[in-house]
């Protein structure tokens, strides 16, 4: 295992129907193959050693003698391998004969863990040779040489890297209280599931959804290995599944009905799976008189570690093919909490500040859309365009045809002038371009705007967005504060999506190329003289560093409490080729530094609806002191 991630494979081996002699060689095959791409954890099907599809044979002694021996010959040659592997063999306990998963490593049988629920409909009768794991009472035996307890209770095996892990065989997934549900309150990170499902017309889809509702509801690695080609055809067919799920997210899986042998590798991330389970407390409830034996595996060597995981750069934004959806339901999320504000303050108008830039540019689309449900006239929404000294051409012409364009009341005030007489009353040298400059200006604007709502009535719209909150890039008491914040928790890369959304399926044609335009503008606050040619001169990413990494930050920071060393590690595996590593480290320092200095400006933020997991809302999602210290995280990002 490395930073937390554990590397484990579902197999689908050939079989041929009570060849014990050929299916284990098959199953050694593989299991080498796992050995030398340092997998750590490999599920084989349910039966393996047989064939799922013996039925009466499994009453003959012939078979059930060569199935021990042929697991004698893969202990033999696991003997010296540091893989766990999980076999599923019939087994003869006193007066039973059990379906079970034997746990090997190193040359010896770990655990034995019987069938629960044994299905006795449709094509399969499993009761008629096989006794279920309710049947049994705490025995030992000796099976290929090694002495087993095998009990009835749950039981757990616990890696030399503490990774706890429980299996369950096909039907027990299926029941209404599967294994699993206890296996996992009682600490298991991974659920291994042998399995020999046919295949029938939507089964497929039907397991999926199972396996990823088991696998999140247990906040558990799942892993499920399914009975393949080879299997007797007499009655029903088995297509081969394998997949690989983590919380509920289906990270690798087997093309079904294939003709040849295939291993699933994934790797699973076991910090975040506990992360997730420590932040749930009803979670963390459930688990209450819950308890497992717990069996230890054998130490291993140092294995080789590869990262085969894809890491996805960009954790905020919808996958392409849920995009549409997703912006639409965020967008509805934000549109009804702006909804409910406007009808509890009884407000027809609402003011929102208008530069031309993608924050306010989505804070007045919203508003538009929110009107329209509210079939509210849109010339209750009054658009603030106030130039001031960085402000460029570009901007200010696309703000004023964006608001045209969208119906809206238009309103420009130039703070020039009130700024320059702020600057004569406090004594500011205005060619001084420091922060007082700055914020002077910022600050003009929010007094503007909320004076504005003074006499019309209503509320002034925030624009906001998580990531300027988690850098703290707003200006305290200025753009930092409104009435009604509605992209306070909706970052700067998943903004720009909803804009091109929106701009794409709900805007004519001259309104589209604004929001295009928009979109492809450089972010800056606009806040210094532009450059001779009147081109921006500020751009925020030159001064904090790039968004997308930012986000990619403040996501594994805030979802999951990962260190800077484990954050540093995912983000060169997600940005390779993109940024190097001292560019990905200096900007991880900037993040803690400004996250940890700017509490206080998050400690006093306006109400907005929250649209996704991560959250820096001080009334819920985030709570931390204003003066905590970011000593040890900026010294853990020193030392990478």
């Amino acid at each position: 295992m490395n930073n937390s991630f554990i590397t484990v494979a579902a197999a689908i081996p050939a079989v041929k129907v009570a060849d014990c002699d050929y299916n284990i060689e098959q199953i050694i095959a593989q299991v080498t193959e796992a050995e030398e791409k340092g997998v750590e954890i490999i599920v084989f099907p349910e039966l393996c050693v047989t064939g799922y599809t013996c039925q009466d044979l499994f009453r003959q002694s012939t078979l059930l003698e060569n199935v021990e021996l042929s697991v004698v010959r893969l202990l033999g040659h696991m003997r010296k391998m540091n893989v766990i592997a999980i076999i599923g063999v019939p087994v003869i306990v006193g007066d039973l004969l059990l379906n079970c998963a034997a746990v090997i490593q190193k040359g010896s049988i770990l655990a034995m863990i019987p069938k629960t629920y044994l299905p006795n409909y449709n094509e399969f009768y499993e009761k008629r040779w096989f006794a279920s794991l309710q049947d049994l009472r705490e025995t030992q035996i000796r099976y290929a040489g090694n002495k087993i307890t095998i009990t009835p209770e749950p039981l757990l095996v616990r890696t030399s890297e503490n990774v706890l892990f429980g299996v369950e065989i096909c039907e027990d997934v299926w029941a209404p209280a599967p294994p699993s549900n206890r296996l996992a309150l009682s600490g298991a990170d991974l659920i291994f599931n042998l399995s020999a499902s046919d295949e029938l017309v939507g089964k497929h889809d039907y397991l999926k959804g199972l396996l990823a509702q088991q696998s999140a509801r247990t906040i558990t690695g799942y892993i499920y290995s399914g009975s393949g080609f080879g299997e007797s055809t007499q009655d029903v067919v088995y297509g081969g599944n394998a997949m690989i799920y983590e919380n509920g997210v289906l990270l690798e899986e087997a093309d079904r009905f294939s003709l040849e042998p295939q291993m699933m590798i994934g790797q699973i991330d076991i910090e975040r799976l506990r992360s997730e389970r420590r932040t749930n407390s009803t979670y963390v409830n459930a688990q209450r008189g819950n308890n497992a034996i717990i069996v230890d595996a054998l130490p291993t060597d140092s294995i080789p570690f590869t990262l085969i995981r894809k890491i996805d750069p960009h954790p905020f934004i919808p996958a392409s093919s849920d995009m549409q959806r997703s912006c639409e339901e965020i967008i509805n999320i934000q549109s009804c909490g702006l909804a409910k504000r406007v009808i509890h303050t009884n407000s027809k108008n609402l003011v929102v500040g208008i530069s031309g830039g993608l924050d306010s540019t989505l804070a007045l689309l919203i508003c538009v859309n929110t009107f329209d449900m509210l079939h509210l006239d849109r010339k209750g929404i009054i658009g603030v365009t106030m130039p001031g000294f960085g402000t460029t051409d570009r901007t200010y012409q696309n703000a004023l045809t964006l608001m045209k364009n969208l119906g809206i009341t238009i309103k420009e005030i130039n703070i020039a002038k009130a700024v320059n007489q702020h600057f004569e009353d406090i004594g500011h040298d205005p060619k001084i371009h420091d922060v007082t400059y700055e914020n002077s200006q910022a600050r003009e604007r929010t007094q503007i705007l909320m004076d504005l709502t003074n006499q019309i009535g209503g509320f002034v719209v925030g624009t906001g967005d998580l990531s300027e909150l988690a850098l703290g890039w707003a200006t305290y008491n200025g753009d930092h504060m409104s009435m009604y914040g509605v992209n306070g928790s909706v970052p700067k890369t998943l903004i720009r999506y909803l804009v091109r959304y929106i701009a794409e399926y709900k805007m004519d044609e001259a309104t589209k190329a604004v929001l295009l335009d928009i979109i492809d503008t450089p972010i800056s606050p606009e806040l210094i003289p532009g450059d001779e040619k009147g081109n921006i001169n500020q751009k925020t990413e030159d001064l904090v560093g790039p968004y997308e990494l930012h986000d990619f930050y403040l996501y594994y920071f805030l979802r999951f409490g990962f260190s800077p060393r484990k954050i540093f590690f995912l983000a060169q595996h997600a940005f390779k080729g993109m940024y190097d590593d001292a560019t990905i480290k200096k900007w991880l320092s900037t993040f803690f530094r400004r996250f940890f200095n700017q509490q206080f400006k998050r400690s006093c933020l306006p109400d907005g609806p929250k649209v996704g997991s991560v959250s820096l809302s001080p009334r819920g999602d985030w709570r931390m002191p204003s003066d905590a210290i970011s000593r040890l995280w900026l010294k853990e990002c020193e030392e990478l």
